[in-house]
C-alpha cells in the first residue's frame, strides 16, 4: 500500500491510497481538487475512490470535480448520507469494507462532528484519523462532546502499537508546544519535538505518527495517566474531567 500526502489549502493534507496489487486508488479527504489531479496525473493514476472521514468543507470540497473527473465512489458514513456530496457507499461502525484486495475496519468516532468515522486497514495497520486525532492534539469538539470524543480516542488507543496515523492537519508543532507546556518532564515528547522542529525547518510533513508514539507522548491520550494528573493538579479526578481540562486549555492556548 502506497500513502503520499497532498498538501492542501493553508495546512490540510489529503492522502492517495494506492494498493499494488488490485491497482485500486483512493483519496481521503480531498479539500480541493486541484493538487489530487496533479498528482494523479503525474503518476498515470485513475481515481477508484473518495473516502471522507467527516463532512467538514476542507475535508469533502474537492468531491465532485473528482467524481466528475474519474467516475469515483464516494464512501461516507450512513447518518452523514446527506451532509457528503457526492456520496454512492455508505458505511457504518465497525463495517469491514473492501478497498482493493485489503479490508478496512471502519470506526464510527464522534467527538469533532457526530457523524466522524476513520478508515483503519487492519493488515497494513493504517488509520485515517481525519479531525479526531492528530499527531499530539485531538480535534476540537464542535457537535458532540467531551464524553463522546474521550470514548473515540480510547477506541484508536486500542489499536495495535505499531499503527500508523495519517490526520487531516500539519498542526504538529503546535500542538507540540501546548503539550511540553503541561507536560513538561516528559523526555518522549521532547525527543519528538527535536524530530519534528528538523521535519518542519525542510517544509517536510511531520505525518505520519505511530500509536506508540501518541500514547507516549500526546497529553490528550495521557489523561488516565497519573503522572499528568498530578501536574495538573487533578490527582483525584475521573479521566473524562481531566480530559475536559486539557482540551479547555488548548481551545485557549
Amino acid at each position: 500500500m502506497l500513502i503520499t500526502p497532498i498538501s492542501c489549502l493553508a495546512d490540510n493534507y489529503a492522502y492517495v491510497i494506492y494498493d499494488n496489487n488490485s491497482k485500486t486508488t483512493g483519496v481521503v479527504d480531498p479539500s480541493e481538487s486541484k493538487p489530487v489531479i496533479s498528482f494523479l496525473e503525474k503518476k498515470n493514476l485513475k481515481l477508484n475512490y473518495i473516502l471522507n472521514t467527516h463532512h467538514h468543507f476542507d475535508h469533502i470540497g474537492g468531491n465532485i470535480e473528482l467524481k466528475k473527473k474519474y467516475n469515483a465512489k464516494v464512501v461516507g458514513f450512513e447518518n452523514d448520507k446527506n451532509r457528503i456530496p457526492g456520496i454512492d457507499i455508505t458505511v457504518k461502525d465497525n463495517e469491514m469494507w473492501n478497498f482493493g484486495s485489503t479490508t478496512i475496519k471502519i470506526f464510527h468516532i464522534p467527538g469533532h462532528t457526530l457523524g466522524h468515522i476513520c478508515f483503519f486497514f487492519e493488515k497494513e495497520k493504517i488509520i485515517f484519523t481525519g479531525d479526531t486525532l492528530f499527531s499530539l492534539g485531538c480535534g476540537r469538539i464542535f457537535e458532540g462532546d467531551h464524553k463522546q470524543m474521550l470514548n473515540s480516542l480510547n477506541k484508536i488507543k486500542k489499536l495495535p502499537k505499531e499503527t500508523k496515523i495519517y490526520c487531516g492537519h500539519e498542526y504538529t508543532y503546535k500542538n507540540a508546544e501546548f503539550c511540553l507546556e503541561h507536560d513538561v518532564d516528559n523526555i518522549d515528547l521532547k525527543n519528538k519535538f527535536e524530530k519534528i522542529k528538523k521535519l518542519r525547518s525542510q517544509n517536510l510533513p511531520t505525518i505520519p505518527s505511530s500509536l506508540d508514539e501518541e500514547l507516549r507522548s500526546n497529553i490528550f491520550l495521557r489523561c488516565d495517566q497519573r503522572e499528568l494528573k498530578v501536574k495538573l493538579n487533578m490527582k483525584n479526578q475521573e479521566d473524562l474531567e481531566v480530559f475536559r481540562k486539557v482540551r479547555d486549555l488548548k481551545d485557549s492556548f
